[in-house]
C-alpha cells in the first residue's frame, strides 16, 4: 500500500468514531480539527488483505485532545504493521477560533 493509504485508513476510522459518538460536522457550528498527524511505519502491508484498524482517544487538554491508531493485518492482529495519530482542536468554524472541548467530550476521551 501506498504510504497515503495509512492516513486515509486512520482518517476513516476517525471519522467513524466521531459517528459513533453521536458527533456530525456542523460547518456553522463548532467541531474537531486535525492540527497534526503523523505515522510510524513498521511492517509493509500489502495488497491484497484486509486490515485491522484500531483507534484510542486520551489526554484532554483545554481545547485539544489526541487520537492514536495501530494497523495490522487481519489474518496477524498481533503484529502492529503501523501505528500514528493525530492531534484534534475544537473549534468555532464561522469564527475560526479554537474552544474549550465540550464536557462529554472531555469525559469521553478521560475514560
Amino acid at each position: 500500500l501506498n504510504n497515503g493509504s495509512y492516513f486515509r485508513y486512520m482518517e476513516t476510522a476517525r471519522i467513524d468514531w466521531m459517528r459513533s459518538i453521536g458527533f456530525e460536522p456542523d460547518p456553522k457550528g463548532e467541531g474537531m480539527v486535525i492540527v497534526n498527524a503523523f505515522c510510524n511505519f513498521y511492517r509493509q502491508l500489502e495488497y491484497p488483505g484486509d486490515v485491522l484498524l484500531k483507534m484510542y482517544a486520551s489526554d484532554p487538554a483545554r481545547t485539544t485532545f489526541e487520537t492514536w491508531a495501530t494497523m495490522a493485518r487481519a489474518d496477524a492482529p498481533d503484529v502492529i504493521c503501523a501505528a500514528g495519530g493525530a492531534t484534534t482542536i475544537w473549534v468555532d468554524f464561522p469564527k475560526q477560533k479554537a474552544m474549550n472541548l465540550p464536557d462529554w467530550l472531555r469525559e469521553l476521551v478521560t475514560v
